[in-house]
């Protein structure tokens, strides 16, 4: 038994032992009511659940607005001499690593120039976006945030 407060009233609130279910009783004979009756068994096994979910969210990082994993790709729209050019940039003046679309290098194949120039704007970008790097290249590049590694091709991303 234990007391709860319910409207303003002290109300007793008892077990039944037979049934499991719980009445209340107020302090006065006219505000008597029955309350929602669950068993114990039940009772425990929503306790038990909501804890579980509670734990589960504690357990998975949330990602605030801003953090969200980017790379930088080459723009469908950008013509291949467009994209030689910045890639040339990104690979030389700009400090991308570019050993990996390098002929027998994990990411050659597909050997187009869409390729090639994603993966050299992403490793400039993911190396210099925390130092005022950004994912333009005059127009030839845009961000996604979806992974556009394949196979053994795996695209840098820097938190």
């Amino acid at each position: 038994m234990l007391f709860t407060l319910y409207k303003g009233y002290w109300q007793l609130v008892a077990m039944t032992s037979l049934s499991g279910s719980y009445r209340s009783f107020s302090r006065f004979p006219d505000r008597i009511s029955l309350s929602v009756s669950l068993s114990k068994k039940k009772m425990s096994l929503l306790l038990i659940r909501v804890m579980l979910v509670l734990l589960l969210m504690l357990t998975i990082p949330q990602k605030s607005a801003g953090e969200f994993e980017q790379w930088c790709i080459a723009d469908e729209q950008t013509p291949d001499d467009e994209l030689k050019v910045a890639m040339d940039w990104a690979c030389g003046n700009g400090g991308a690593d570019c050993s990996k679309i390098q002929v027998n290098h994990p990411c050659y194949f597909p050997n187009t120039m869409r390729n090639h120039a994603s993966y050299a704007f992403n490793d400039y970008f993911q190396k210099f976006k925390h130092k005022g790097g950004s994912c333009n290249f005059k127009g030839a590049a845009m961000i996604t945030e979806l992974d556009p590694s394949y196979d053994s091709c795996q695209y840098e991303f820097i938190p």
